[in-house]
């Protein structure tokens, strides 16, 4: 075979057919709709070959199966018609695989996701490494769509409706013990061996489908169509619980399963490929795939262009809190580069190892992890009282609290104390880096390097630059932010940098309707409805009131009244609220508290009479509206380089509906002129803090667009 070909055929003296794939000039291999043609010559020469007594599909890969479908290919096509053609081209191609006359078996390691989960349902065995790299998955559903090449259908048949239907509609990814234990796979080996064990069990296995082996409540529920009927209602149920309609996937995942089940394969077949026609036409599914595409564009990108970043090798971490905490489990545990603690006392550097304990442990029970490696990372940990061993790390991550003159302090200390050329990098939220960099010896090596809390669990970073940051500091940082599994994007030095500063707004008017009276869940509902993850309310009660009252007078002192929080709210401060942490804010908290019930106390402190006055669509337009023009201004003054980079610091920053495409995506879709129009009228009703920014105002006389 040629080298443009992306499987690669290999009979061996035993009569075993090994398929490598290895798509050309990529780093990881992906499905293309050329694909089909190659894969069905390699079927007509297996079929003629009568020496071919089993067949194995491999990975040329050195860490990944297959990580999915090329998602180009559905951006390429006009009409649900095109889309539809490719999934039925993918059906045709996994069932001509799965109807060869012998065994065939998927070997797989690393990402076998998507499509690559598709083709290796439709072997009659797969074998899977131990790896941690091992991952399987059908993921379609986070970019608006269904598996369209047979996995509907599939996958439940393997695993059962209730396991299937769960996998599917989150895109849940199960690790190589949680995979055998469902039944997906049927043996997991160490990577060394992987092929030697899929050729033994092509010679042994028989040349058809595996069926799923359910025991107990499952077995019995999955008998009958009644039965089947609860299932398919509670999965619905549950997932429209957190998308509130706003993904038309859900319903035809479940209806696609449903078909295949009730009516047959080749119905569910047939509706699988139609409803993926139609939901590549969504615009829900058309911003998730834009996101999908600039994180993949940002993955390779420096922050820097033309800039290598310098090498990491030990990182530094001041600061045994939360955050501190936080930071140095994500730099060993995932970026695999050892992290010395600083605290001022033994305390903080206790709590901060346990903090990557837990989680480790954690992995350990749920045997996503080996106690070896638990072990292996947590002595890459180490903590000190003092700068002892300061003098080899490479980067030096702050983060103690918000006071600008313990910062500055910081900075003097690593500098005396440090490696020459080691960068400084603060965990700030408010506080602006030219300050914190002010009579720094080296001020081009300090940076921010801003993380959301929880730390190991949200993805976006933010790195700040002032002006006389290097090139190669910011390099250097962000790829470190990648490697802690993080996805960056610069920002330039302003109060709230990007992601505080479009947040400001949304929380204000939101307070603002509340003191208007209307009740606290109803504004919260109103915003999840619109596809946020929790309402602004909640949010404050979250982050913490008393944070909140610290960074407001910071904006409006740097940015003006627009930022102005209602006064009202320095009585919840006199009360003593500052939310969750205290277990006194908007709701209730603490033992013996069910549910999420809000505590109507504050009504009564803020001298307020609830009652909904507004619909929930007004209530998330008075709130959203306010963050959009802020992110607008934002783009103006070159706080953020791009109208992308805003887009992906909101859905990751801030839980921005990812659907909706982030703020400026957002707009082009509504029309900035539209935009403009409402905001004007807005500003009439209730004040010049919704009068649109110039640059928006710009845009909709030109008929412009952030997305040309």
């Amino acid at each position: 075979m040629t080298d443009n070909n992306a499987f690669h055929l290999d009979i061996r003296d035993d009569g075993t057919a090994v398929i490598t794939i290895d798509v050309p000039g990529e780093r990881m291999n992906t499905l293309k709709d050329s694909f089909a043609d190659e894969v069905g010559r390699l079927m007509n020469r297996l079929e003629d070959n009568s020496d071919v007594k089993g067949v194995v599909f491999i990975s040329g890969k050195p860490d990944s199966f297959i990580a999915g479908a090329d998602i180009n290919m559905i951006n390429d096509c006009e009409t649900a018609a095109d889309t539809e053609s490719l999934a039925r081209k993918g059906q045709a191609m996994f069932d001509r695989i799965e109807q060869l006359n012998v065994p065939v078996v998927a070997a797989i390691h690393g990402a076998c996701l998507g499509g690559g989960l598709e083709l290796a349902m439709a072997c009659h065995v797969r074998v899977c490494t131990d790896s941690e790299k091992t991952a399987l998955g059908l993921p379609e559903v986070q970019l608006g769509l269904l598996p369209g090449s047979g996995g509907t259908q599939r996958l439940p048949a393997l695993v059962g409706v209730q396991q299937g239907l769960t996998m599917i509609l989150t895109g849940k990814q199960l690790r190589a013990k949680q995979a055998l234990k469902a039944g997906l796979v049927h043996e997991i080996v160490p990577h060394s061996i992987l092929l030697d064990a899929a050729v033994k069990q092509a010679k042994k296995a028989k040349a058809k489908p595996a069926k799923a082996n359910l025991k107990g409540v499952s077995k019995l529920l999955e008998a009958t169509a009644y039965g089947r009927g609860i299932i398919y209602k509670k999965a619905g149920e549950q997932a429209q619980a957190k998308a509130k309609g706003n993904y038309p996937a859900i319903d035809k995942i479940i209806k696609a399963v449903k078909t295949g089940v009730e009516k047959g394969r080749d119905a569910g077949l047939d509706y699988e490929a139609r409803a993926f026609g139609e939901l590549a036409m969504t615009p829900e599914s058309y911003q998730l795939r834009q996101i999908f595409f600039a994180t993949t564009e940002m993955k390779k990108e420096t922050g820097a262009d033309g800039v290598k970043p310098g090498e990491v090798k030990r990182v530094g971490v001041l600061g045994g809190g939360l955050m501190g905490g936080g930071i140095a489990f994500v730099t060993a545990a995932k970026a695999g580069i050892p992290a010395r603690i600083k605290d001022i006392s033994p305390e903080g550097i206790t709590h901060a190892l346990h903090y990557s304990y837990e989680r480790l442990n954690k992995k350990v029970k749920r045997r996503h992890m080996r106690r070896a490696e638990l072990e292996k990372t947590m002595l890459s940990l180490s903590g000190s009282l003092d700068y002892s061993g300061f003098d080899r790390v490479d980067v030096v991550i702050e983060a103690v609290f918000e006071d600008l003159d313990l910062k500055k302090k910081m900075v003097a200390d690593v500098e005396s104390h440090g490696k020459e050329g080691v960068i400084f990098a603060t965990n700030t939220s408010s506080l602006p880096i030219t300050q914190i960099a002010e009579g720094a010896q080296y001020p081009e090596r300090v940076i921010g390097l801003h993380y959301f809390s929880p730390v190991d669990k949200m993805p976006l970073a933010e790195i700040i630059t002032h002006e006389q940051t290097s090139k190669e500091t910011i390099a250097t940082t962000v790829a470190l932010a990648k490697k802690q599994g993080k996805t960056p994007i610069v920002v330039k030095d302003g109060a709230g940098f990007f992601v505080n500063r479009i947040l400001a707004p949304y929380m204000n008017e939101a307070a603002r309707l509340l003191i208007g009276g209307e009740p606290i869940e109803h504004i919260d509902k109103s915003l999840v409805k619109f596809g946020f993850p929790v309402g602004p309310i909640t949010l404050l009660d979250e982050v913490g009131i008393d944070v909140a009252a610290k960074v407001a007078p910071i904006l409006v002192k740097e940015l003006g009244t627009r930022f102005e929080a209602p006064a009202a709210f320095d009585k919840l401060i006199g009360d003593d609220r500052k939310g969750k942490k205290n277990n006194k804010g908007f709701y209730q908290y603490g033992k013996g508290v069910k549910g999420k019930p809000v505590d109507k106390s504050v009504y009564s402190l803020l001298n307020i009479e609830p009652q909904a006055k507004h619909d929930g669509e007004e209530i998330a337009e008075l709130c959203v509206l306010p963050m959009l023009n802020e992110a607008a201004y934002c783009l103006q003054e070159g706080i953020i380089r791009s109208a992308r980079d805003g887009d992906i610091g909101s859905v990751f920053g801030i839980g921005f509906p990812p659907f909706r495409g982030g703020p400026f995506r957002y707009m082009d879709a509504e029309g900035i002129g539209s935009i403009v129009k409402r905001m004007e009228r807005l500003a009439e009703k209730r004040g010049d803090r919704y009068q649109p920014a110039p640059l928006l105002k710009q845009m909709a006389e030109q008929g412009k667009r952030f997305y040309e």
